[in-house]
């Protein structure tokens, strides 16, 4: 790959969604295209966010350029990375965090045209050899952590658990696989595997039940609460493993609105029931602080997130910086997730 670089004119931006910049270039600077979702709310829009901070950094460092391309949709991300493509210019680099697998093809153009990327979050397989690293969050360790939970709190094989899921892609199925793994045994959290008295059998998983796709909303999944607690019997599930903290808010949502019977909610509550959430959302984080949904949270045995953060963005970019320096990078870069409870959360940076 190209790996010696001639200047981008930094003056005028190229895309309106540029973030300008700052320094001033040396002759020979790389520059840096970091293409994600737009920057509006929830952890994809967060993720520009952070992007943005971390531009700013390289832009005043000077040893490199960099900017942000958002891209409403896979097409329009498709037509930008194309378009850097068809600029013909040398010393180019790109990060990018793919909005869905479509985007392999014009991936495939930056490998053809021996332009360097670093691929961000949702991995694209066909072509992730190809990337001088692949940066994503450890989505079955996120499943492992929730398990580790349940069982330090009391889980016993064969007890229900209600899995809130987030869509239908690779990402839910190894949230799925990390939970599973981690409690039959063939898959470590922290450095751990459970113990054998508290092992489940593939009979034991049976007692697993899935929400299916949720669309990582939040209203879907307080809608489905509700439905779910319609039925009485319902109330007496104590685990909830929900892939997302938008998810777990929406499962709090449900608990603190009409639309469930009240005395279904007492139920449900004599239970101490425990809730997981994953990503770093500020407004579950709040309740983790004991700030919002203090009643709700109270009669819960814990609620608590696990790590998933959009500020890893910042390590794919880095990761990029590094190869330009000349270090070796990871290809397969997998970031390790924690569990963030009332002991540690102010350890932890949230997003909104």
């Amino acid at each position: 790959m190209k790996k010696q670089l001639a200047c981008l004119m930094a003056a005028t931006m190229v895309l309106s969604s540029a973030v300008p910049v700052l320094a001033e270039e040396s002759a020979d600077a790389t520059h840096i295209y970091v293409l994600t979702a737009p920057e509006d709310h929830g952890w994809t829009g967060s993720v520009a966010t952070f992007a943005k901070a971390k531009i700013e950094e390289i832009n005043e460092e000077g040893t490199y350029t960099a900017e942000l391309i958002t891209s409403a949709d896979a097409a329009e991300q498709i037509v930008n990375i194309e378009d850097i493509i068809a600029s013909g210019k040398d010393n180019i680099a790109v990060v990018v965090q793919p909005i869905d697998d479509t985007v392999q093809s014009a991936i495939q153009q930056l490998v053809d045209a021996e332009i360097p990327y670093v691929a961000f979050d949702r991995i694209i397989d066909a072509v992730s050899d190809s990337a001088v690293s692949n940066v994503k969050g450890d989505n079955e360790g996120i499943g492992a952590a929730a398990a580790a939970y349940f069982v330090s709190e009391g889980l016993e094989p064969g007890d229900v658990v209600y899995v809130y899921e987030g869509d239908t892609s690779s990402v839910t199925s190894l949230r799925d696989s990390g939970f599973t793994d981690y409690l039959t045994g063939a898959l470590e959290y922290d450095g751990s595997t459970i113990a054998e008295e508290d092992m489940w059998t593939e009979d034991d998983l049976d007692s697993i039940i899935y929400s299916g796709s949720m669309n990582w909303s939040r209203s879907d999944t307080k809608t489905s609460f509700e439905s779910l607690m319609g039925d009485a019997s319902n109330a007496e599930i104590k685990w909830i493993y929900a892939q997302d903290d938008e998810l777990a808010m929406g499962i709090l949502e449900a608990l603190e609105g009409g639309g469930i019977d009240d005395s279904t909610k007492e139920t449900f509550f004599a239970n101490a029931p425990y809730i997981t959430g994953c990503g770093g959302l500020e407004d579950i984080y709040a309740v983790i602080r004991g700030e919002s949904y203090t009643e709700i949270a109270e009669q819960c045995g814990g609620i608590v997130s696990v790590t998933y953060s959009p500020a890893m963005i910042q390590t794919a970019i880095q990761d990029m910086v590094d190869y330009l320096n000349g270090d070796e990078v990871e290809q397969d870069h997998v970031i390790a997730c924690e569990i963030v409870n009332s002991e540690n959360v102010s350890e932890y940076e949230s997003f909104s």
